[in-house]
């Protein structure tokens, strides 16, 4: 029976060994090592990472900590870059790629970004949504006024998180972008600041050294804060190569603030404004010409709006209409967009075979309904699925454009929620809104119901292509003798002559090398892929017998990050024994400096009865000749 490892626990004690997160400049992995650049070498203890259980060993080489781990490196990788303070320094160049081109489409890459930046702050945004709930409930039940004291205090302990979204996502940010958390937060700050908002609620026209400054609230924003962190962990890499070691310090700090504020308040804010503007005009337009397609794109496309924060340019709209001629036509398709969400939301919390995701997804799902609050909703469950939040937006056009049909307006400005019907009864009919908000309900609720199987075992899949890596924890009973064939043609020699101390001490398994004569590279078993980084140096297969094998193309050629090498395979296909893994450039390698001997390792020899290099039948190795012979 196999160990089982605590990856959590090996990164936990590997990053305190070398002296914690504020060491770590970056880490990286190639197929079997986790690769520490740090920032003061003698701070690590190396015989603490050595004796880390699921370390097999530990070498100090290129400039690099390289932690020895085998086939299961992703999952200790995956470990490493979620403890606190690690997620900013991963690198991507040995990441699994999203596609057999490596390349994510646009929406993937987005889902990826927001996901990141969101995932953090996910549970205290579904936990304080609920307190808005149970608080606005108690408002429309008359439980609670809003000019006591009490509902001021408790609405400020619910809401001030909502409002000073764009700081908390500052640090979530800056992390994701490799930015400094304290430095993104005074970049963000002065967004929020009482002074600012008081200066930007005005209506005079502004200025700031000539020029204009757009009037806008950022409070509860998302994209300006976004935005402003990814623009300043540029500006602050620069700043740190060329300002002079006695004034990086304090004047990183400092220039990144004065730079970045005006920046955002001349860039951001108004192209954030003036887009919002465009799309308030347009909708207006719309109505006045098709009142239900009108009604299908607001219903369709509020909750993307909100994703990108311009929903807000709607509001002062809304807020005018209702003040001018008592009601706002616009509101009303907003009430189908939200509730499809929340039912789509519910429809995971009670269909998803994912205990964690139901956790988030039933909460989230209540303070939508009741509060109308979706970002738990959002970025917590249905964008990271992708097809509930498509769904939810199908679902909420459908009824918008009922809406739209109905003449539907609101009279009071409430946040769009099961309890939001009551401002929905005096313009149109309230039947209708009902209609099509149950409508959207019933539709999203559905629709998600029925694909989110199909969309878990892809998402399952997917995972399960990206680590591909479990605990092997059956005995084989089989007996019989399994050959694996040498991947190459070449010159065989013996492990121990390798010049590289992991492969040549037998850390990584008992096995053979090759000093290659031929580009061309093969399977030296059948079986699935379980790893093939980026780079293409390196391939790990394991076969149906639970023989795991590594193919390792030159010693650290990881460095050289996939150029020279062209891989046929990808993680997770399967393959069978002789079939083209890839070829290699070795005269190019050769002239860039790296040795091109070909490793070929058993990385669970422990396991069987034997594993044994047999006499080579010459000075050349023939591929397709048995390189090493295993007893099961």
């Amino acid at each position: 029976m196999a160990t089982t490892i605590d990856f959590q626990l090996l990164a936990r004690e590997v990053v305190n060994a070398l002296g914690g997160a504020e060491n770590i400049r970056s880490v990286v992995h190639c197929a079997t090592r986790l690769r520490f650049a740090l920032a003061d070498s003698s701070r690590a203890d190396l015989k603490k990472v050595q004796a880390v259980p699921g370390v097999l060993t530990v070498v100090y080489a290129g400039g690099q900590h390289q932690v020895v781990v085998g086939n299961d490196v992703p999952l200790a990788y995956n470990a490493v870059v979620a403890l606190p303070g690690m997620g900013s320094k991963g690198g991507k160049e040995t990441e699994a790629p999203a596609s057999k081109s490596g390349k994510k489409n646009p929406l993937d890459a987005f889902v990826d970004i927001i996901s990141s930046i969101f995932t953090p702050v996910l549970w205290a945004l579904a936990g304080i949504a609920l307190g808005k709930a149970f608080l606005s409930m108690s408002v429309q039940f008359g439980l609670l006024n809003q000019e006591t004291t009490e509902y001021v205090v408790l609405n400020a302990a619910v809401d001030g998180l909502f409002t000073f979204l764009p700081l908390f996502l500052a640090v979530t940010a800056a992390r994701r972008f490799r930015a400094n958390e304290f430095i993104a937060m005074a970049v963000v700050a002065p967004l929020l600041h009482p002074d600012l908002v008081t200066l930007m609620s005005s209506k005079e026209s502004l200025s700031f050294l000539g020029l204009p400054l757009t009037p806008m609230s950022y409070a509860s924003s998302v994209i300006p804060a976004i935005a402003s962190v990814w623009a300043l962990s540029y500006l602050q890499r620069g700043l740190e190569k060329i300002l002079p070691s006695a004034l990086r310090n304090f004047m990183v700090p400092v220039l990144c603030v004065v730079i970045m504020v005006p920046l955002v308040l001349l860039t951001i804010g108004p192209l954030t404004m003036l887009l919002a503007n465009a799309i308030s005009q347009g909708l207006l337009a719309v109505f006045q010409a098709a009142p239900w397609l009108a009604g299908a794109i607001l219903g369709g496309f509020w909750q993307v709006l909100v994703i990108f924060g311009l929903h807000w340019g709607l509001v002062p709209v809304m807020l005018n209409d209702i003040a001018t001629v008592g009601y706002s036509t616009i509101m009303a398709p907003l009430l189908p967009a939200v509730l499809a969400q929340c039912a789509a939301v519910l429809a995971v919390a009670i269909r998803t075979k994912d205990a964690k995701r139901r956790k988030l997804a039933a909460p989230a799902a209540f303070s939508g309904f009741f509060a109308g609050v979706t970002e738990p909703i959002i970025y917590g469950v249905n964008l990271p699925l992708k097809v509930p939040f498509i769904i939810g937006c199908v679902s909420g056009a459908i009824g918008g454009a009922i809406v739209g049909i109905g003449g539907n307006a609101q009279d009071a400005f409430v946040f769009p929620s099961l309890l939001a019907f009551s401002a929905s009864m005096t313009v149109g009919s309230v039947y209708t809104q009902i209609f099509a908000s149950g409508l959207s309900i019933a539709l999203a609720f559905i629709g998600t119901f029925i694909a989110l199987p199909s969309v878990e075992r892809k998402e399952a899949l997917a995972a399960e292509n990206q680590t591909e890596l479990s605990d092997m924890a059956q005995a084989i009973e089989t007996g019989g003798t399994v050959p694996v064939l040498l991947p190459v043609e070449g010159i065989v020699i013996p492990l121990e002559q390798v010049a590289d101390p992991v492969f040549s001490g037998g850390t990584m398994g008992i096995g053979t090398a090759i000093q290659p004569s031929s580009n061309e590279f093969v399977a030296p078993v059948s079986g699935k892929v379980v790893s093939a980084p980026k780079s293409g140096h390196a391939f790990g297969i394991r076969t149906a017998d639970g023989i795991e094998v590594l193919v390792h193309i030159g010693i650290d050629t990881v460095k050289l990050k996939g150029e020279h090498f062209s891989p046929q395979v990808h993680q997770g296909d399967e393959v069978t024994q002789g079939q083209p893994l890839a070829t290699a450039d070795l005269q190019a390698i050769t002239e860039a400096g790296f040795d091109t001997t070909t490793i070929l390792v058993v990385t669970n020899a422990a396991k069987f009865a034997a594993v044994r290099v047999p006499e080579p039948s010459g000075a050349s190795a023939i591929r397709g000749e048995a390189g090493l012979l295993i007893t099961l």
